[in-house]
């Protein structure tokens, strides 16, 4: 009778036990069914950061991008150039999405060939302003997530450059600075190339500045070292491009690399 006795009771302790755990078990699925549902987020762009400029003047034109490529608060690269030749006479700088700066990079150089196989000679600065223009509104409803500053030399010799925003839209302009310096640097642009609050300042002409090349690159040097002091996403190295009737040469200069 005792040991019956003791088989009934682990059989009524094994029942609750059951029991228990079906309840806590149906209890957590309560309680999950009145949380808000779990939530994923597709975000296709990244803002890798980085500075380009890109001054015209009367026959040569300067291209200049530092080589600091960051996420959030990470670098990422300290080498990354954000300067591209397209031609003998024109180069192409541009900030922002590093994934979309190749794949914009590539999509030009093929458009080129082409254009130089079709009609056996060098594409001329203002036909790429227009094909780089036609190459971001065909993606305007998925943009490429770039900032882009086109320079060359157009026919007379002057030099010209091109301001874009990401869709396409574009204009020439004397000066032009994009990136996530542009706040820093283009005050001191408006200053002392296009003399804006300047009283009794001389205008300069209507396309290009009127400084000598060594006063613009020294300039040029002057606003990435500043913006490189304040903007944590400029720094490590500038790379300045001058295009002359020559060709196109490539200087570099540190800068801060904190």
């Amino acid at each position: 009778a005792t040991s019956q006795g003791a088989r009934v009771a682990r059989r009524l302790l094994a029942q609750r036990a059951t029991m228990a755990a079906a309840l806590t078990l149906t209890a957590g699925i309560k309680e999950g069914a009145q949380e808000a549902p779990m939530e994923r987020r597709f975000y296709p762009y990244d803002y890798n950061g980085g500075t380009c400029l890109a001054v015209a003047g009367s026959d040569f034109a300067v291209v200049a991008g530092d080589t600091r490529m960051s996420t959030g608060f990470n670098i990422m690269s300290r080498s990354v150039s954000k300067l591209f030749k397209l031609t003998n006479s024109v180069v192409l700088a541009t900030a922002g999405f590093r994934g979309d700066i190749t794949t914009l990079q590539k999509l030009l150089r093929a458009k080129l060939t082409e254009y130089e196989q079709k009609h056996g000679e060098e594409i001329k600065v203002h036909a790429v302003a227009q094909m780089l223009a036609n190459t971001l509104y065909g993606r305007r409803f998925f943009p490429y997530y770039t900032w882009n500053v086109l320079a060359g030399l157009d026919e007379n010799g002057v030099g010209c450059v091109y301001s874009y925003d990401p869709v396409g839209n574009y204009e020439r302009v004397r000066v032009n600075v994009t990136g996530s310096g542009e706040s820093l640097i283009q005050p001191l642009l408006d200053n002392q190339f296009e003399r804006q609050h300047q009283q009794n300042a001389p205008r300069p002409p209507p396309l290009s500045v009127d400084l000598s090349l060594d006063d613009t690159i020294d300039i040029v040097k002057d606003a990435f070292t500043s913006a490189g002091e304040r903007d944590i996403r400029t720094g490590d190295t500038m790379e300045v491009c001058v295009i002359s009737s020559v060709g196109v040469k490539i200087e570099s200069f540190p800068l801060n690399i904190d």
